[in-house]
């Protein structure tokens, strides 16, 4: 963006600041990552033009704003700081994206599932290494003079 009235002002639009000081660049997803998504879509040797993926940035960044705002907005009437997944898929529904909330809340199910699993299973790995490492040290040394620590010696010879 240009400003007339400010002769010194910049005119690159990607490093201007927005309202409350946030570069525009901060607020949108990186192009490598939106690259990369729009690649996997595309048979091998097609190619994506540097216009197509910045407006998919753009698209993209905008969805996830729109619906995190919708999102926040609820949990600020809860009275509550963190939104999460079941906030963003309620915002889905909301905001008309109903189509998108039924295989969002799957995925959510089977992402807690796994985490419970996950979680689960290195606590059993813990106590594991636990129950190892107890047993190890309750095992006396025999070599050498470790043995004997802290007994008396006299009277031998």
């Amino acid at each position: 963006m240009v400003d007339n009235n400010n002769p010194g002002a910049s005119g690159a639009a990607k490093d201007d600041d927005i309202d409350g000081g946030i570069k525009e660049q901060d607020q949108l997803l990186p192009i490598a990552n939106v690259g990369r998504i729009m690649k996997q879509i595309l048979p091998p040797n097609a190619k994506i033009s540097k216009e197509a993926k910045e407006t998919m940035q753009e698209c993209a960044s905008e969805f996830i704003s729109f619906v995190t705002g919708e999102a926040s907005e609820k949990c600020r009437k809860e009275r509550r700081k963190t939104v999460n997944g079941d906030d963003v898929c309620w915002a889905l529904g909301a905001l008309g994206f109903d189509d998108y909330t039924g295989p969002l809340r799957r995925y959510l199910h089977r992402y807690r599932e796994q985490e419970r699993d996950r979680i689960s299973s290195e606590a059993n790995n813990n106590i594991n290494e636990d129950h190892q490492r107890i047993s190890i040290n309750n095992i006396p040394h025999t070599q050498g003079s470790n043995y004997f620590k802290g007994s008396s010696t006299s009277g031998c010879n």
